[in-house]
Order: structure tokens, then C-alpha cells, then sequence
């Protein structure tokens, strides 16, 4: 029994010495990071070393390192980079800019690929931008449709204030055009009729004869008036010879501006000038018709009074420009205004 009993009761040694699943484990530290360096090389797209190439390095939540440029060799290097994921972007003038990316262990001199940077496509931004002469065609295009009423030619009326000034020929295609115009002869016919009816300037006589004598007078006064006034004289003096729409202002300061149009124009210039182009042309017009009027409607006196007839219908046909024409005239082009000419 006393053996039995002894070996029941552990002896004090056994029970000092703690057992393998009784003993505590004991938790792994963490090996320390030590810095690295990361290097490369840059060459163009025939594999020459391209120096001078801009790389930049960034890494996951630690921002941006300072920037590096290549060295003649196009070699480039980082020192001192602490461990983890990295992306080195590689930039150069005239170059296409590239990406390279890895991770960088502790202690590793980590070795990008060689990168090759391939030319990068030229975007040209072109601008197109049309000339004061081509705003002017493209302005006096969009005067030749109006017409008062869909009919009646409105030719030599803009309705942009300060309207690209025009060339010469543009100055003689618009004379032309507006002397050619189907409604130019028929105007010239209804007066004529009223001429012929009233029998003025006798010594054209009645009758198919008479008649046309006069069509023929009055329409020579047209054309010459038109081109004399209208396209040689402004292109020899700079000046426009079309009527500007004020459209602002009260009736009075509109009345008085466009009776003052009949011996003020704009010049090529952009400024405001004697309307010389069109008195002269009227006395240069009246004095040719005395080539052709009958011998006893000849002389000075017929000169002063159709030069100042004409500047008197000029005056009337700018007030009604200005208050009645343009509500009359359907679909008025959209044009925009240019700068003025300095």
C-alpha cells in the first residue's frame, strides 16, 4: 500500500518543469526596413541614351521623391527609398511621357527595364480666321438679297455699324450689280413714262423716238451716277459709299443723322467724313449728261439743279431707310460686326 500511495504523489522536481503544451509562446518581431536605391535607363526610340529626361518617382501614401533628370548615358537613379510599391514616370520633350512601376524590397538595388520613349504625335491647333476683304465679301453677299418688299434692291444699306470697309472691286462688282438689277430697268421705264406723259425735254420729241431718247437719258444718269458716285470716286477717295443704320436713339437724332448721310459718309478708315465721292459724282454725272440731253436742257444750270436734286432725294431716301425701310424688308441677314479699322 505504501508503494501504491508513493507513486500518486508527484516529487517536487516533476512538478516544477512546465510541459510543451503548457508553456507560453513567445510572438516573432518584426524584421527592421532598410532603404534601397531604384536606377535605370531612358533611350529614344532608336535605343540611344536620351539625357536630360525628366523622371519622377512616387510611391503608395508616401507622395512624391524630388525629380531626377538622365545623365548623358540616360542612366537615372533614386538612393535611399524606403521599401514598398513604386511608379517612376518618365517625361521628355518632344516625347511621348511612359510609366514604369515595381516594388522595392529591403535593401534592393531594384532595376527598371530600359525604357524607350517614342515620339509624340504633333497636335497642331489650327485657327482659321477670315480677312477683313473676305468679311466684306461675305457682308455684301448678304446685302444683295435685301430688297424692300422682296422686290425693290436695297443694295448700298448695312445694317452692321461698323461693316468691314470694302476694296475697290468689291465697290465696282456692287455699282454693277445694282445697275444691271431687273428692277433698276423697270424703274427707269415707269419714269420715263411719267417723263414722256408730262413731255419734259421736248427736244426728244414724242412718240417710240422720244420715248426711248428719254430711257436712254435716264438710264445713263443711273449708271453714270452709280459708278461715278458709287465706285470710282470712293475708290479713289477711301471712302464707302453705303448708307449705315442707326436704328438708335429718339426720331429727331435718327432724322437728323440720316439727312446728314447725304453729304457725310464713313470712310475706309472707320471715321466720319464730307461725302466728297458723292457731290462730286453728281456734278461729274450732270456734267456728262450734257453730252446727250437735247441742246436747249443743256448748261450749268441743269448741272446744279440735278446736283442738288440728287442730294435732296439722297437726303429722303435715308429717312425712309431709317424709319420705314427695313420693316419693309423681308429676312435681313444676321451680320456680325468687326472690329474697327484703326
Amino acid at each position: 500500500m505504501a508503494c501504491a500511495q508513493a507513486s500518486q504523489n508527484p516529487t517536487p522536481a516533476e512538478s516544477s518543469t512546465p510541459t510543451a503544451a503548457t508553456q507560453p509562446l513567445t510572438g516573432q518581431q518584426a524584421e527592421p526596413e532598410f532603404p534601397g536605391s531604384i536606377a535605370g535607363a531612358v533611350t529614344d526610340p532608336k535605343g540611344a541614351p536620351l539625357a536630360g529626361a525628366k523622371v519622377s518617382l512616387t510611391r503608395e501614401g508616401k507622395g512624391l521623391s524630388p525629380d531626377v533628370l538622365t545623365e548623358d548615358d540616360g542612366q537615372f537613379t533614386f538612393a535611399s527609398v524606403m521599401p514598398g510599391p513604386f511608379q517612376v514616370t518618365i517625361s521628355g520633350e518632344g516625347f511621348a511621357t511612359q510609366t514604369a512601376s515595381g516594388v522595392l524590397r529591403s535593401k534592393e538595388n531594384f532595376v527598371v527595364p530600359t525604357v524607350a520613349l517614342a515620339v509624340a504625335t504633333a497636335v497642331t491647333e489650327v485657327k482659321v480666321e477670315l480677312t477683313t476683304v473676305e468679311i466684306a465679301q461675305e457682308q455684301i453677299k448678304e446685302q444683295e438679297k435685301q430688297r424692300v418688299l422682296g422686290v425693290i434692291p436695297n443694295f448700298y444699306v448695312s445694317y452692321v455699324p461698323n461693316a468691314a470697309p470694302l476694296t475697290p472691286k468689291q465697290k465696282f462688282n456692287l455699282a454693277w450689280k445694282s445697275t444691271i438689277d431687273p428692277v433698276s430697268f423697270g424703274v427707269t421705264a415707269a419714269i420715263t413714262g411719267i417723263q414722256q406723259g408730262n413731255d419734259d425735254f421736248k427736244g426728244y420729241g414724242q412718240g417710240a423716238q422720244g420715248y426711248f431718247k428719254r430711257y436712254g437719258a435716264n438710264y445713263a444718269d443711273l449708271a453714270i451716277s452709280t459708278f461715278i458716285g458709287g465706285a470710282i470716286l470712293p475708290s479713289i477717295l477711301k471712302q464707302d459709299p453705303r448708307y449705315f443704320y442707326k436704328g438708335t436713339g429718339g426720331w429727331k437724332n435718327r432724322a437728323l443723322y440720316a439727312i446728314a448721310m447725304s453729304v457725310m459718309c464713313k470712310g475706309d478708315n472707320g471715321k466720319w467724313q464730307p461725302n466728297y465721292s458723292a457731290i462730286a459724282g453728281s456734278f461729274a454725272a450732270g456734267g456728262i449728261s450734257n453730252l446727250y440731253y437735247p441742246s436747249t436742257d443743256r448748261g450749268a444750270n441743269l448741272i446744279v439743279e440735278n446736283t442738288l436734286i440728287g442730294i435732296a432725294a439722297s437726303a429722303g431716301a435715308n429717312v425712309l431707310q431709317e424709319f420705314v425701310m427695313k420693316k419693309l424688308t423681308p429676312n435681313l441677314p444676321k451680320n456680325e460686326p468687326v472690329p474697327p479699322t484703326n
